[in-house]
């Protein structure tokens, strides 16, 4: 999958609920929850859809919040498939 413009990704992530773009590479976003256990059950439910797309985000875990930086490592910056995960994340309860 190639690397997607400036401009495609300026389009893209307006699509995207509260995910930042961050110095053009990667994007990210923040999940706050009420527990510890809340934000590992958060991440236990991206695993599979990682896998399905065979493309793992970086996850950070920090008690309740749980940040996911994406970009596509092989092409060097966000490509479609950042977009598919994220959109796919937003989709989980």
């Amino acid at each position: 999958m190639t690397r997607l413009s400036l401009d495609e990704i300026n389009k893209k992530i307006k699509d995207l609920n509260d995910w930042d773009l961050i110095e053009e590479k990667e994007i990210k976003k923040t999940f706050t929850f009420k527990s510890f256990l809340q934000s590992i059950e958060f991440v236990n439910k991206i695993a599979p859809i990682a896998e399905k797309l065979n493309h793992h985000p970086n996850i950070l875990i920090q008690y309740n919040m749980v940040t996911l930086t994406l970009s596509t490592h092989d092409e060097g910056g966000i490509t479609e498939k950042d977009f598919i995960l994220a959109k796919n994340i937003n989709l989980l309860p």
